[in-house]
């Protein structure tokens, strides 16, 4: 059985190689590896959320589902008064994400960590995410119900910043958020078949 990239340790061999990715406005050489989300560079739907979100502001920031850290990476470089706490169930991308940091020297700023390694009482100025929609709605539901009431108040450039395919429940999605943890979420930008969705405290 293939591993999914939800997986906290792959079995498959990591197959490690470099790809050049553009991120905040900079050709970058990052590394991959199989096993993650996306290996074979910048998913589209990353790709909208970093062209379209403004930049982060200052203090922790999280990257929710951070994979090898394309998203993580483009907070820490947009704003250097920026903590990123890089967050991912899966090893081999908390691994990737840590050597990414440090290719870009951003190593002191990114902190790739398993959800429980961060500390209860952080809470962030902005979330980003191209949330894990495929582990199913339970798991998603239960992952919003964690980290969303961890941000601060307040609008843009901060609260939660998340890209959803319109054809995977992006507006559904939305809903979710107002109706079950009464948060207000605003369908912002769409492109190229998804959704930006921006939820504030």
């Amino acid at each position: 059985m293939s591993d999914h990239y939800f997986t906290a340790e792959p079995a498959s061999d990591a197959e490690r190689r470099t790809l050049s990715v553009h991120l905040a406005g900079t050709a970058v050489e990052l590394e991959v590896a199989s096993g993650v989300f996306s290996p074979g560079g910048l998913d589209k739907g990353t790709r909208v959320l970093l062209d379209e979100v403004p930049a982060p502001p200052a203090g922790d920031l999280l990257d929710l589902g951070c994979g090898w850290g394309p998203i993580a990476l483009t907070m820490a470089l947009r704003n250097p008064d920026a903590s990123v706490w890089a967050v991912d169930v899966n090893r081999r991308a908390l691994d990737l994400a840590r050597r990414n940091a440090d290719r870009l020297g951003v190593a002191d700023r990114v902190r790739a960590v398993t959800p429980d390694e961060v500390p209860d009482d952080v809470t962030f100025a902005a979330l980003w995410s191209n949330p894990p929609i495929r582990v199913g709605k339970q798991v998603l539901h239960e992952m919003l119900r964690r980290w969303l009431p961890r941000l601060l108040p307040g609008g843009a450039p901060g609260g939660a910043w998340m890209v959803v395919s319109k054809n995977l429940g992006s507006d559904s999605l939305a809903r979710w958020i107002e109706t079950e943890l009464a948060l207000p979420t605003e369908r912002t930008t769409s492109s190229k078949g998804f959704r930006i969705l921006h939820t504030t405290r």
